[in-house]
């Protein structure tokens, strides 16, 4: 991080639940998704500055300057809240890309967070939340801030009491491309919809898991692994897959008997996004 720059965190999302149940007549697809925070991600610095510039302070590897969702929403609220001040950005990647843990979408959440605060621009968590959705559908929720039974593109919250857990996340080495994955022809897109007190993280399922594993191997061999311990599903369109255990020892253990050729980590699971308390 650079010199005088303040840190602030911007967690991973798993999806412990995701249905397709419709598409709209724009092409978006409508969907019902469980959001679950958890305590491993990316790290995000800020460093004030008053010439209203809007700098990327290092290289992120796979993410172009023009293309960084952190600085479209920096400029976004700087745009919405008409301030003079500007910021230089430094992303500590952790997550990796297209890889259904929300990384980018956590960054802009983030930066939108953290920069209404530094620059004490005081915009309300409603205006926020829609600024968010024009960065992207898994945008809100991190500027919502508890985990959350999702519908529509993914932007109608309601938030979502979830029991503790720890998960097991495994980093298949390929890139899913989740506008392919919702393109696709034999993608499912006919599911019921389910009522939130319907829901239960047993009987959990993703729709978009088995196109992908048809379309990307090593998702499907990482899930047979997994699954062998607990019952594994994926994250969003992929590619990572995730387990929950009843404890950190039992997450580890697993972890600790990852075949060398496979990359995981393990992580707690969150009540709420830990800059919950920042936006009103």
């Amino acid at each position: 991080m650079n010199a005088g720059s303040l840190s602030f965190p911007a967690p991973a999302k798993l999806n412990l639940m995701l249905r397709v149940v419709g598409r709209r007549a724009d092409g978006y697809h409508l969907l019902q998704t469980v959001f679950r925070f958890i305590d491993y991600g990316d790290t995000l610095g800020f460093k004030v500055r008053d010439d209203g510039a809007i700098a990327r302070g290092n290289a992120v590897a796979g993410v172009a300057a023009e293309n960084d969702l952190c600085v479209r929403a920096a400029r976004l609220l700087q745009q919405a809240a008409g301030t003079a001040l500007g910021a230089d950005i430094t992303l500590e990647k952790r997550l990796p890309l297209g890889g259904g843990l929300g990384g980018g979408s956590s960054d802009a959440a983030t930066t939108l967070l953290a920069l209404n605060h530094l620059w004490r621009t005081r915009l309300s968590r409603s205006r926020l939340l829609a600024l968010a959705l024009e960065l992207g559908a898994d945008v809100p929720v991190f500027v919502f801030g508890d985990n959350a039974f999702a519908e529509g593109v993914g932007e109608r919250l309601t938030a979502i009491s979830l029991p503790p857990a720890w998960y097991v996340v495994l980093t298949p080495p390929v890139t899913v491309s989740t506008a392919g994955v919702f393109a696709h022809p034999e993608l499912k897109r006919d599911s019921k919809t389910i009522t939130i007190q319907s829901f239960s993280v047993e009987a959990a399922g993703n729709d978009l898991q088995p196109l992908v594993c048809r379309e990307y191997p090593e998702v499907a061999r990482h899930l047979e692994w997994l699954g062998r311990f607990a019952p594994a599903m994926m994250s969003g369109s992929g590619a990572c897959v995730f387990a929950g255990f009843a404890s950190e020892s039992a997450a580890r253990g697993v972890l600790a008997g990852l075949p060398g050729d496979m990359r995981g980590f393990a992580a707690r699971g969150l009540e709420r996004h830990p800059l919950r308390d920042l936006a009103h």
